[in-house]
């Protein structure tokens, strides 16, 4: 199983990022899939996931102005964000497992595979 994100760079406050996560050896479908980002010194925080049938949950800071994608024909997972913020600087990696209880969708200990990550810095 292979998760190779990109897509991340450096941005002014305001402006916009579409991450990518290209999936091999895994089937996207039927399963969990997550945006989780961490600065150093804090804990990995989910930003974002999406699960079958495309039901998809948000951070309280990623509301409104992050929205989670996939296409499963692709097998690649999107996270396209707007209207970004100075403290949405972070490595942002992609994640998948099977399946997660829907209450712990966002916490990182749940989920098997990972990406290696790709930085997004706001400035």
């Amino acid at each position: 199983v292979q998760l190779v994100e990109s897509g991340g760079g450096s941005v002014q406050a305001g402006g916009s990022l579409r991450l990518s996560c290209a999936v091999s050896g895994y089937k996207i479908s039927s399963s969990c899939m997550g945006w989780f980002r961490q600065t150093p010194g804090k804990e990995r925080e989910g930003v974002a996931t999406i699960g079958d049938p495309g039901t998809t949950t948000y951070t309280d800071s990623a509301k409104d102005r992050f929205s989670i994608s996939q296409d499963k024909g692709r097998s690649t997972l999107y996270l396209q964000m707007n209207s970004l913020k100075p403290e949405d600087t972070a490595m942002y990696y992609c994640a998948a497992n099977i399946f997660v209880d829907a209450p712990r969708l966002r916490v990182a200990a749940e989920y098997k595979y990972w990406g290696q990550g790709t930085q997004v810095t706001v400035s």
